[in-house]
């Protein structure tokens, strides 16, 4: 109860530090999201309102032409009703009409007398001779939405007055907007200036509290920039940020729930694992391994399989691992050596030239005990080393000086040093001259590209080369079709091989039922009858599947 407690502690504190971790990563996200969102709808406003200022200067432009060459009297009834048709007509022009100086005279909208500020701070002379001014709202001619931007254009005592019909209330975010008049320095709109902003290129950005985006119209004069407040962001966004933090703190308490099964599973594993170490109740399938020339089988491999307490199959890659992870591999391959020489001791005696392959681990090779549990068990089941050959991974085979030192004193004992997996790790012919290995397994990955373009089909020759010229023997793993056993040419150089065509790991009474006779392997004729042949299908002896 103890432990169960503990256990379920360390979960909910996992479960609570990732809810909190996602929480604070989902606001973060959520911050993030109402800023990049917020340039955009910044960056599309001011493309918006940089375009219009150009098409409605051009239009301006257009009509300060036509009244300079108007056929009427100037503010005579005619010219008024002209003037009203070319406002009318225009989506983008606000009024237009005759001035005095800077009063109104007369205009489409029947406004006069009004005074027009033609010199301002942000008043702009173009090529053409025509002013361009920002008027108020207040004190421009005709009625004005407020927020609404308004802009003059004054030429030869003649008016428009345009806007850019971009409402700076509109949407969830509040800006505010200034067109600027490229290679002029000047605005078309008074309003707070930051050097740090620039206003004349496309840019975004954010100074101090200050978000901002300028966009310049393509191939035209004008660049607006729209600004606002992280603050404003945010209340316009209010919904984005908690919806962020609560997506984040939900991803984190599954995380954390999937951890905590996770790290309970393990656990329980674990502590079955040993168990079931401990108590012998680990199995051990055999795998034959038959001579490519002969056809016979001349050894096995010995497999370490385990159910959980619950019947559950454990698949050797992940109970080995755990048990690596917590530090009783070797119970595991004391278990396996024992289980072997009960079940194959006779065999072996019987047997000299039949070998018997078991796997050790990285940690095996480092721990004192090893190398004298093994001498004595073979002496009690007098059993000759050299019946009993040490499988070794790469990786485990270069762990440190103390694994190389314990793999030289079993070559010197007698035992045949196999490198498992080859090809998949750490290989190199310094290592392998190192280590006094007799024999390479190339890993079923080579095996299963035979016959393709794959990147191991063309290093398989290299690698029966080098073994060749080392004088390596070589266990071939993963055959599973006649086409991939027919591949290697036995000869000079020894290879065998191992797989589904010749049998699944079976157990020990199937296994010496095959030796002895009683199931043989079967001929290539009698093999094509008991084995499948749909294309791309494994072909397995029926009788020898565990």
């Amino acid at each position: 109860m103890r432990i169960h407690g503990h256990r379920v502690r360390i979960g909910w504190l996992a479960t609570s530090v990732l809810a909190l971790f996602g929480v604070a990563v989902g606001t973060a996200i959520g911050s993030a999201l109402v800023v990049l969102d917020t340039k955009l709808w910044l960056s599309s406003h001011s493309r918006t309102a940089a375009i219009q200022a150009d098409s409605s200067l051009s239009e301006a432009q257009k009509i300060l032409t036509v009244l300079k060459q108007s056929p009427y009297g100037a503010c005579s009834d005619e010219e008024i009703a002209y003037l009203r048709g070319l406002v009318f007509q225009s989506q983008l022009v606000k009024d237009a009409g005759r001035l005095d100086g800077n009063h109104v005279v007369c205009s489409a909208t029947g406004s006069t007398g009004l005074p027009l500020a033609t010199q301002t701070p942000a008043a702009v002379r173009l090529k053409d001779g025509s002013v361009q001014s920002t008027v108020a709202a207040t004190t421009a001619p005709g009625s004005a939405d407020a927020g609404v931007q308004q802009t003059l254009l004054m030429r030869d005592g003649a008016y428009v007055l345009f806007n850019s019909k971009i409402a700076l209330n509109s949407g969830p975010i509040p800006l505010s907007m200034l067109v600027t008049t490229k290679g002029t320095g000047a605005q078309a709109r008074p309003g707070a200036e930051d050097g740090a902003i620039n206003r004349f290129k496309d840019s975004s950005g954010h100074v101090g509290n200050t978000l901002y985006a300028t966009r310049c119209a393509p191939q035209g004069m004008h660049c607006a920039t729209a600004t606002t407040t992280i603050g404003a962001a945010w209340r316009g966004e209010a919904s984005l940020i908690p919806t962020s933090a609560f997506g984040g703190g939900m991803a984190g308490i599954l995380i954390g729930f999937a951890f905590s099964f996770r790290y309970r599973r393990r656990r329980e594993l674990n502590q079955q694992l040993k168990r079931a170490a401990e108590g012998d109740e680990l199995t051990v399938a055999y795998q034959p391994i038959v001579d490519l020339e002969t056809q016979q089988i001349v050894g096995a491999e010995a497999l370490a399989r385990w159910k959980d307490e619950e019947g559950n199959e454990v698949k050797p890659d992940v109970f080995v691992k755990i048990a690596e992870e917590f530090g009783f591999v070797g119970a595991i391959t004391k278990t396996v050596l024992r289980r072997t020489l009960r079940d194959f001791a006779s065999t072996m005696r019987e047997r000299p030239d039949f070998r018997m392959s078991i796997n050790v681990a990285a940690a095996d090779l480092t721990d004192p005990e090893f190398l004298p549990m093994l001498s004595d068990s073979l002496k009690r089941a007098r059993v000759s080393p050299k019946s009993l050959a040490i499988e070794l991974t790469e990786r485990s085979a270069s762990n440190s000086d103390a694994a190389m030192e314990t793999i030289r004193s079993l070559r010197k004992l007698g035992h045949s040093i196999h490198i498992d997996d080859f090809g998949t790790g750490y290989s190199n012919l310094d290592k392998l001259l190192w280590l006094f290995a007799d024999t390479i397994k190339i890993d079923k990955a080579f095996t299963g590209g035979i016959g393709t373009e794959s990147a191991g089909a063309t290093i398989l020759p290299q690698i029966l080369a080098m073994a060749e010229s080392l004088n390596l023997e070589v266990v071939v793993e993963g055959v599973e079709t006649y086409r991939q056993a027919d591949y290697f040419h036995p000869g000079a150089q020894r290879i065998y091989g191992q797989g589904w065509l010749y049998g699944r790991p079976v157990s020990a009474q199937d296994f010496l039922a095959l030796l002895a006779g009683e199931q043989a392997i079967l001929s290539s004729e009698e093999a094509a009858d008991a084995f499948t042949t749909r294309p791309g299908s494994l072909r397995i002896v029926s009788h020898q599947v565990a």
